[in-house]
């Protein structure tokens, strides 16, 4: 027997009475059925409603052929009647989001001949996938058009239209609908197939809010906010802006151009220091003694990959066979061998990462990489492969 569906009766109902009809466990949770709910089960993108029945916890909700699952964290006794209560502000914020995904996508299908084929609530936002590519104008529009539905309060219609109604009515739908299909109509902005709870009126959307967009699958990916969650969003972001606007002392509207202003001297600074450095490596490279067995090993402190390779270039002409520098702290070392004009270093690289547990490789005349060894473990190595 299909499980009587209150959210569909009254979309503002909270709490309700309902008779367990059974419970099953599964794993460590339970699966719940009463003969009635107001919990609005995962579907059409939506997640499911959470919640309590009595001092049960209901962590999700599910549909299967028309009977609502509650999944609990404790059993109910069968035949048990009990008070129902959904997390409200949960509900109210997918109810907004919804909604105004609803607007979105009829905005966007009317002006531009998109069409919704994908549609998410998400923890951190909503995503919205159409079948075409848009430009950030385009979406812009969208955003503002949106919002002047909410700015007008509009009713948001439920309806179940005959099979000759339906034949006659331009609507949104993902798929082809058999029997009884739900049309939520939004009055001027869209007319679609959902089976989703939604707000009375546009104004309780409160916002919509894009949050950026990305090609997907040929067309698409838009990543929204609406209501309650969107201006949490502002607020974070205010914060944020506020936080840095102080930093760099500079007004939140200046933020951008001050963090551009501090990258490029950031950018001279570090081209500064790269030739400071590239300097002092050429004047301690000159000043290196010939390697007595044709290979150099040496430390230094704060070199990156490419000074590394670098330096251990530069320290080629005083050896025989190669020239090899490492980099960071004892039991982890970045390192780069340059091997002598002719001299392939490849199996050098390999036995020695085969030694100090290591990984990298490279071209003939120079390998990279990085080992788990002690100084003292490196130095041994080297000591060991001396000159034949």
């Amino acid at each position: 027997m299909e499980t009587q569906k209150l959210y569909y009766e009254n979309v503002y109902q909270r709490t309700f009475r309902a008779q367990v009809l059974s419970c099953e466990a599964e794993k460590e949770h339970w699966l719940v059925v009463l003969n009635r709910t107001a919990f609005f089960p995962e579907g059409g993108g939506q997640p499911g409603d959470r919640g309590v029945l009595d001092s049960v916890n209901v962590l999700d909700t599910k549909e299967k052929e028309g009977v609502v699952l509650h999944i609990t964290n404790a059993p109910l006794s069968v035949g048990k009647l009990v008070t129902g209560g959904i997390d409200w502000p949960f509900r109210r914020m997918h109810m907004q989001e919804h909604s105004g995904e609803h607007i979105l996508s009829g905005v966007l299908h009317r002006f531009f001949g998109v069409n919704n084929v994908g549609f998410h609530m998400g923890s951190a936002c909503v995503t919205l996938d159409l079948d075409k590519p848009l430009d950030a104008h385009q979406i812009a529009l969208g955003e503002r058009l949106a919002n002047e539905a909410v700015y007008q309060n509009l009713p948001i219609e439920i309806g179940y239209p005959s099979v000759q109604e339906l034949e006659t009515l331009d609507y949104r739908s993902k798929k082809e609908l058999t029997g009884q299909v739900r049309i939520v109509t939004i009055p001027g902005y869209d007319v679609c197939a959902c089976c989703g709870t939604h707000v009375a009126r546009t104004g309780e959307i409160g916002m919509v809010k894009v949050l950026g967009f990305m090609h997907y699958k040929g067309g698409v990916r838009i990543s929204m906010l609406c209501g309650s969650r969107a201006l949490r969003d502002y607020g974070e972001r205010l914060a944020a802006v506020t936080a840095v606007s102080g930093l760099l002392s500079a007004k939140p509207e200046a933020v951008a151009d001050a963090v551009e202003r501090l990258l490029q001297e950031k950018d001279a600074l570090k081209q500064q220091v790269s030739t400071l450095q590239n300097d002092l490596l050429a004047g301690k490279a000159a000043s290196m003694q010939p390697a007595a067995n044709g290979l150099l090993c040496t430390f230094e402190e704060g070199l990156n990959p490419d000074a590394l390779r670098h330096y251990s270039t530069l320290l080629v002409p005083k050896c025989a066979r190669a020239a090899a520098v490492f980099s960071g702290e004892d039991g982890h070392f970045q390192y780069a061998v340059a091997g002598a004009e002719g001299i392939d270093v490849r199996a050098f690289g390999k036995e020695m990462n085969a030694a100090l547990n290591g990984r990298g490789g490279g071209k003939p005349g120079l390998v990279q990489g990085n080992v788990q060894a002690s100084r003292k473990e490196i130095e041994d190595w080297f000591a060991q492969h001396k000159e034949d």
